[in-house]
């Protein structure tokens, strides 16, 4: 088939175009992000493959079915940019990579809390300018510390096995208790008392209307004072405006964030020649204690080839006519 991949950067060309030989598709990589104007570069194709930020809604969709698309194919695992109901009814098939690499986003999920409770990042920049003082770097143990994670997926269960290997006592909440952690010693509570009973939390449940702005000024007054979010999930699970209430009255004492609830124009782009525009996330790195990243923390070459291949392997089922094992249907 031939497949219009969008929001592409390098590493997605080098980690397709190992591969692509073998299933016998061609792919043509645009820069451009995926919307109404940029569409009609995929003229000529039969699938789209897009990424987290490209949003789908019905126009899109419509024009699409009218183009011959008839397969999205999203290199990610989150799928809430995309109208289901509506790529349903123009018959256009949307597959996903429901797990990549789990151990990729936990790992860079436990990097950020560790660099915030021994603040490497800012030893880092003094020792770069032959600065060796270690006045002001007091930090915190991790062990003996209690852990709260919210949403025990694949990415869920490997943070909670490093957080365990830690020597921290887990708590989590799901809505499906997973019986694997409960026998590594995890114990399930209820969202409210994890959020009060944890020193660290960390979120890693999927966005849905139930767990948007999951952390908000309520949820964040049960948490004790002082407490570390960190969130490698979806940026709107947290409200913005919220947290950053709290950083000022260190209500919440670190936070560490991979996504924001407003990344759409912001990440994934070199802005460093250019005027923030936006103003919560300008606010947020103003403060010592709040360490944000652009969404790397998929990005690992094993993660990238099991996005590849996986998202090659759902194109081979879909031409084949196949059973796809990672569909995403409206409504389920």
């Amino acid at each position: 088939m031939k497949i219009a991949s969008f929001s592409t950067k390098s590493y997605d060309r080098a980690s397709f175009d190992r591969i692509l030989p073998e299933p016998g598709h061609s792919m043509s990589y645009f820069d451009a992000k995926l919307d109404i104007r940029t569409l009609s570069l995929a003229e000529g194709h039969q699938a789209i493959c897009s990424f987290v930020n490209d949003h789908i809604d019905a126009a899109m969709t419509k024009k699409m079915a009218k183009m011959g698309i008839r397969l999205i194919a999203l290199r990610c695992a989150g799928y809430n940019q995309i109208d289901l109901k509506a790529a349903a009814e123009q018959g256009i098939k949307i597959v996903r990579v429901p797990a990549y690499s789990p151990e990729a986003v936990a790992e860079h999920a436990f990097a950020l809390i560790l660099t915030l409770a021994r603040k490497t990042h800012k030893a880092y920049n003094r020792v770069r300018d032959n600065n060796f003082s270690i006045e002001g770097l007091t930090g915190v143990n991790i062990h003996g510390k209690t852990v709260g994670v919210i949403g025990t997926g694949a990415i869920g269960r490997a943070f909670c096995r490093i957080a365990m290997g830690f020597g921290c006592k887990v708590l989590a909440y799901d809505v499906v208790e997973n019986e694997e952690m409960k026998q590594l010693g995890v114990q399930y509570l209820g969202i409210k008392e994890v959020l009060a009973s944890s020193h660290i939390i960390s979120l890693h449940c999927p966005l849905t209307p139930d767990t948007h702005h999951l952390i908000n000024a309520e949820s964040i007054a049960l948490m004790q004072d002082g407490a570390a979010l960190i969130n490698t999930s979806r940026g709107a699970l947290v409200e913005t405006k919220a947290v950053i209430k709290a950083l000022k009255t260190k209500k919440i004492g670190f936070l560490g964030i991979d996504v924001y609830e407003q990344e759409e124009n912001i990440f994934f782009k070199n802005l460093s020649e250019e005027i923030m525009q936006d103003e919560q996330i300008a606010r947020l790195m103003t403060f010592p204690n709040v360490l944000v990243t652009g969404h790397q923390a998929f990005l690992t070459k094993e993660a990238l080839a099991q996005i590849s291949s996986t998202t090659l392997a759902n194109v081979t089922a879909f031409e084949k006519g196949e059973k796809l094992v990672n569909e995403v249907v409206a409504g389920k």
